[in-house]
């Protein structure tokens, strides 16, 4: 009988794999990353709450905005009774909400995607991911400083705007009705950030940070080695892909055990325990200086900023085939994302009479280094205790240059230009994934007794943990890469006629050219045997680092003659495309006029061409190409008939395209989710129609009372839509089109201050902030026998209720009247504020709440009638609180800031309720984070 002293539990954070000289695993966790800064908010010019007004009172610094066809002095013009409007509503007819810098500083978050969701109708999801009322990024465009943004994403073309960190951001503009001077593609609104450019002074400015996250700080966590700089997100040639691999794909597929011998093994294979998670640290620091040339001014302005942080997730992950909502797979999930962001910034502005150059570089790089164990005691077609590791890491690129010139050639007639390049990469090299079975017995039938073994209150193993031919492959790896390149150029030309009546004619001209390149390659690891093999006893009860040294790779199968068997890797061509080119090319022009028709009444109307050629080529398979042209008319009237009160009313088409990831064939798994994608080449473009009325009273300087009602049909809207390829396959995400959606609701918003000065001395200047807003949002699919893309198209799925192969009749796949993805029916957010008006001293609380939102349409019953019930998801409640306060010491400027997030602990939660059933696709904590940061102007 095979007797072994073993250390077989498992408490979900350790790993049970025995090294070859002992058969026990080695215990010593990794030692903790060296922790280095993410950034600070810092200004380019003094706080508006640093030096009082005469009069005692102060109004914040005006917003400094760069887009198309914005001209902040035509609201001097047109809008002549409007004395308490700000200058940045009269300057646009447009409907829009505009975050300044001293809005982004005051709600204290770290990155733009987190100040945006303090703006009416706004919520984030997925992180970074803007949902404008209700729908979802892919009909939200970015901009910076008017040109569009790449997305360093493979999921998505719009960019996460978490990787913005919040220091290199003058203003965020939110426009929620659409204008021809700007791109086709608009759903829910456009979000146009403002660079820092021509600082209103010299500055220096130092800063640093650091938090605690009640879930992860100091507490246990899955780590592994990786390479020797991955602290600053940076690979140093660890993970560096030998040529073999890039060039599996050219011939037969099989790597030899000689060159799976030279990857890389220990290092990016071997997950280790943390019991003690380090802090989360960032630091930046930022200058710039403004020069006098004559009567002009030249700015230069510099960021650089560093974050890394940790965040671990004790995920409960299920799913379930069947109608009623039994669980099939049951997993506990744990997953340590260490995440550092580097950015950088350089910006050089010139103005010269009333024109400005702009010249503004950023750079983002953005790494996520995960460790991954899961395991379950329940899952399909159970043989045993599993237990899962992986070992993942993803970098992202982000570098933008681009050049804007603001003209003011005459006093009537304005020119704009702006061009840009950007460049987005993905690089994910070295995916691995290790399966291991718990028996009590040994692949060749021995018995294993397991004594004086740990109880865990999670799961125990009652022998040894050994790859096995029972989960095929035993092990994999995957390496995947995408670049993206981004060319954008437009030119805006605004005359204003010698009429009585102010009035302005607009043209313009837009070009984008986008060409993007994606590989994903799968490996499978197997022994010479042949596909689903796995190496025999003892070596199968190695942990991964040992399984894979040369002793085990070449002598795989030791109670057979030495060197019998290797192991050996085999390219795996799963389906679909393991590769893809895709390209964008749009071509528009646009008229506009705009003019005050009477007294108040301001009306602007135009309309804009708009041609696209959309490309996306699957190595070896037949390429999709969407190539369509439209008119796209848009005007908005607005009433200005009080001094202090207007109207306005607006209404446009629009459109949106597929995005490349959604068209290729191509297998994805997002880290954020733990889900797999695939794309669907049937898809097409969506159209919109468009209506908005909004009232806004401006009752006080920077005070005022708003409310808006919405109107939207969508013709043809593109869903997330969840299917099982197989009855034995894991839940996957695809996507299709419905026959037709619409959506609308309404929202009002509030912002008062309340001097505090009768409370006595101590609040002379001293005064109450109060912000409140709500949206009001409802939708509905339309899901009649319209034939429409099958999610699993790509995989070859038939066609459904006589369909053509790769459709179904929507009622056949889809709830009719069901709401769209990422649609919450109430978004609320409430700032309770006290500020000081003389100096900066600020304590705010924040109150957020997103109602039940769906992410994916449930996927149909494997018996081919019906289908599930929606995947959805419960933000919840949000609580935190920042304070700011001012100290001058040794001449310096100190900004202290501490930050309370999340003080309702309220945790991720997605799934499916069956009725009497609850079934959790993903569910963990979100722990309590805690912050304290200091920055220094100079």
């Amino acid at each position: 009988m095979q007797h072994r002293r073993a250390y077989a539990t498992l408490l979900l954070l350790t790993s049970q794999l025995v090294a070859p000289a002992v058969l026990a695993q080695s215990t010593t966790p990794a030692a903790p990353a060296t922790a280095t800064p993410p950034v600070v908010q810092t200004g380019t010019e003094p706080d508006t709450a640093t030096s009082a007004p005469q009069d005692g009172t102060t109004t914040d610094a005006p917003a400094e905005v760069s887009s198309p066809g914005f001209d902040e002095a035509a609201g001097e013009e047109i809008v002549v009774v409007g004395r308490n409007i700000p200058n940045v509503v009269r300057a646009t007819p447009q409907i829009v909400s505009v975050l300044s810098e001293a809005d982004i500083a005051r709600t204290g978050d770290g990155d733009i995607a987190g100040a945006l969701t303090r703006v009416t109708g706004l919520s984030v999801v997925g992180g970074g991911f803007v949902y404008v009322r209700g729908l979802g990024d892919r009909y939200s465009s970015s901009l910076l400083n008017g040109s569009p943004l790449p997305s360093p994403e493979p999921l998505r073309r719009s960019v996460p705007l978490d990787i913005f960190p919040t220091s290199i951001v003058g203003s965020a503009l939110v426009q929620k009705t659409y204008s021809v001077n700007f791109p086709g593609e608009f759903g829910g609104g456009v979000i146009n950030l403002t660079s820092k450019a021509i600082p209103k002074k010299n500055f220096l400015t130092i800063g640093g940070s650091v938090a605690a996250d009640t879930v992860t700080t100091s507490e246990l966590g899955y780590v592994y080695a990786g390479g020797k700089s991955d602290w600053v997100g940076y690979d140093d040639g660890t993970r560096g892909v030998p040529s073999f691999i890039r060039n599996a794909d050219k011939g037969s597929g099989l790597i030899p055990v000689a060159q799976v011998a030279q990857l890389d093994n220990a290092r990016t294979s071997l997950l280790q325990v943390n019991n003690q998670l380090p802090a989360n640290l960032s630091g930046e620091i930022s200058g710039g200086s403004v020069f006098d040339v004559g009567s002009d001014r030249l700015g230069v302005i510099a960021s650089l900023g560093l974050s890394n942080t940790f965040r671990t997730r004790d995920a409960t992950q299920q799913d379930s085939v069947s109608e009623n909502g039994t669980v099939r797979n049951d997993f506990r999930t744990v997953l340590t994302d260490n995440r550092i962001v580097a950015n950088g910034l350089v910006g050089l502005g010139y103005e010269f009479n009333d024109n400005t150059l702009r010249w503004t570089n950023v750079y983002i790089h953005d790494t996520l280094k995960q460790g991954r164990l899961a395991a379950s005691d329940n899952y399909n077609n159970f043989s045993g205790l599993r237990v899962q590791q992986n070992t993942n890491w993803f970098e992202r690129q982000l570098i933008e240059s681009q050049l804007v010139g603001e003209f003011k050639l005459t006093d009537a007639l304005k020119f704009d230009a702006r061009g840009a390049f950007a460049n987005s990469k993905r690089n994910a090299p070295y995916e691995r994934q290790f399966d291991y079975l718990c028996s009590n017995r040994t692949t060749n039938g021995y018995p294993i007794t397991v004594t004086d073994a740990p109880v865990s209150r999670g799961f125990n193993c009652n022998g040894a943990y050994q790859v096995t031919q029972r989960f095929s492959p035993f092990a994999s790896v995957v390496f995947s890469e995408l670049n993206e390149d981004l060319y954008t150029g437009q030119a805006d030309l605004a005359y204003k006629l010698p009429t009585d009546r102010p009035m302005t004619v607009s043209t313009g001209y837009f070009y984008s050219n986008t060409d993007r390149s994606s590989r994903r390659l799968q490996f499978n690891y197997q022994t010479s045997d042949g596909a689903g093999t796995a190496p025999g006893f003892p070596n199968n009860l190695l942990r991964p680092d040992y399984l894979l040294s040369p002793d085990s790779l070449f002598n795989a199968c030791p109670q057979r003659v030495t060197g019998a068997c290797t192991i050996e890797l085999q390219f795996n061509t799963q389906a679909g495309a393991y590769a893809y080119d895709a390209s964008l090319e749009i071509h528009a022009g646009y008229v506009q006029a705009e003019a005050e028709v009477s007294d108040g009444l301001r009306a602007v109307a135009g309309v804009r061409y708009e041609t696209a050629n959309e490309r996306v080529t699957p190595i070896n398979l037949t390429p999709t190409i969407l190539k369509n042209a439209y008119w796209l008319p848009a005007g908005t009237l607005t009433w200005n008939f009080a001094s202090d009160m207007q109207l306005r009313l607006s209404g446009a088409k629009t459109i949106s395209r597929p995005q490349f990831r959604e068209l290729a064939p191509q297998q994805f798994r997002d880290p954020d989710s733990d889900r797999l994608f695939f794309g669907n080449p049937n898809l097409r473009d969506s159209k919109l129609w468009n209506l908005e009325g909004r009232y806004e009273w401006f009752f006080e300087r920077d005070q005022r009372i708003t409310a808006a009602g919405f109107y939207k049909r969508i013709d043809n809207p593109i869903e997330q839509a969840g299917f099982y390829p197989s009855p034995d396959a894991t839940l996957q995400t695809g996507f299709t089109y419905l026959p037709k959606a619409t959506l609308y609701g309404a929202e009002v918003e509030a912002l008062k201050y309340v001097p505090l000065s009768g409370l006595g001395n101590v609040f002379a200047t001293r005064r109450l902030l109060l912000l409140a807003n709500y949206t009001y949002t409802q939708s509905q699919i339309t899901a009649d026998g319209t034939c429409v893309p099958n999610p699993a198209a790509a995989l070859g799925s038939p066609g459904i209720g006589g369909c053509q192969a790769g459709f179904g009749r929507a009622n056949a796949l889809f709830r009719d009247g069901a709401p769209l993805t990422g649609q919450s029916d109430h978004l609320v957010n409430v700032q309770l504020g006290v500020e000081d008006t003389a100096a900066l001293s600020q304590l705010t609380l924040l109150f957020n709440y997103a109602s039940d939102r769906v992410t994916n349409r449930g996927p149909s019953n494997l018996s081919g009638s019906g289908f599930q019930p929606d995947i959805v998801e419960r933000p919840g409640i949000r609580l935190d609180l920042v304070a700011r306060q001012g100290i001058e010491v040794a001449g310096a400027q100190l900004e202290v800031k501490a930050e309370a997030r999340n003080l309702t602990g309220t945790r991720f939660s997605e799934g499916q309720n069956f009725g009497g059933n609850q079934v959790y696709i993903n569910r963990y904590d979100l722990g309590r984070m805690f912050s304290l940061g200091v920055t220094a102007q100079f």
